[in-house]
């Protein structure tokens, strides 16, 4: 038994030794949609993407999005370096962009570059997702879609400037289309309205996701909301009546009988 042991010591022991010298793993495009549209004298080059990071306690800074078209005959007509902002730790982030083009793209791809890691200087649990509620997803006579809704400020600081992101699945929830909008001045525990048009739709939309994240390709904004706390979850007294009588039923830790 004793043996045993050892051997599952060392075992443990080189997995961390690996594990340190691999560091945080890449972050992985797990999505991406691009769309080509007739606009005025040229094209216009929408995409979206999510970019997943894996790593629970780093987040990935100065990723850059590499999105690229070309033409029928193979000449690239579109070059765009796109800074991302900061990825959180253990969470997915939502992007999008829109360029235009004046030759006619074929076919669009969407790269990043290796993101540089910051460690989070707490739990993974005190960075917060930012609320997103009453979503409503409207199509216009355009083709176009338009989504509304509320985001929300969980922590006690004011979030200066969030970048809201739109993400349109079909009904097997492949993404279709996408589109970002920024909202500033959040206040605490406050809910700020946001509207995004997604433009350049591929069929049809079955639901829509909607994410929200700090604007800036650094983690300091978050960090210093996660630093500051988060609101409380209940902050109203309550309005019942409390009971006439006591129900008797002794603290869970009591052991008297």
């Amino acid at each position: 038994m004793t043996a045993a042991l050892v051997i599952a010591a060392l075992a443990m022991a080189s997995c961390a030794r690996n594990d340190n010298q691999e560091g945080p793993r890449p972050l992985a495009l797990k999505e991406q949609v691009s769309s080509i549209v007739r606009s005025g004298a040229g094209y216009a080059v929408s995409w979206a993407g999510v970019l997943s990071n894996p790593n629970r306690w780093h987040f990935g800074e100065n990723a850059v999005a590499v999105v690229t078209a070309v033409d029928a005959g193979g000449k690239e007509v579109v070059h765009l370096e796109q800074p991302l902002d900061a990825v959180p730790p253990g969470r997915p982030l939502a992007f999008s962009g829109q360029v235009t083009a004046t030759a006619q793209p074929v076919r669009v791809k969407i790269d990043y570059r290796p993101a540089s890691w910051r460690p989070i200087p707490r739990t993974p649990s005190a960075f917060l997702k930012f609320p997103i509620s009453d979503v409503r997803t409207d199509k216009l006579k355009n083709g176009s879609y338009l989504v509304t809704g509320y985001v929300l400020d969980p922590f006690r600081k004011p979030a200066s400037g969030l970048a809201v992101t739109a993400l349109l699945r079909d009904a097997a929830g492949t993404l279709v289309g996408g589109a970002t909008t920024y909202v500033d001045d959040v206040r605490p525990g406050a809910r700020r309205r946001f509207v995004i048009t997604v433009e350049g739709v591929r069929g049809s939309v079955g639901a829509t996701d909607v994410q929200a994240t700090t604007w800036g390709s650094t983690a300091k904004t978050y960090e210093e909301l996660a630093g500051a706390g988060a609101v409380p979850l209940h902050t109203v007294a309550p309005t019942t009546e409390p009971f006439a009588k006591d129900r008797g039923y002794p603290p869970p830790n009591d052991r008297r009988q």
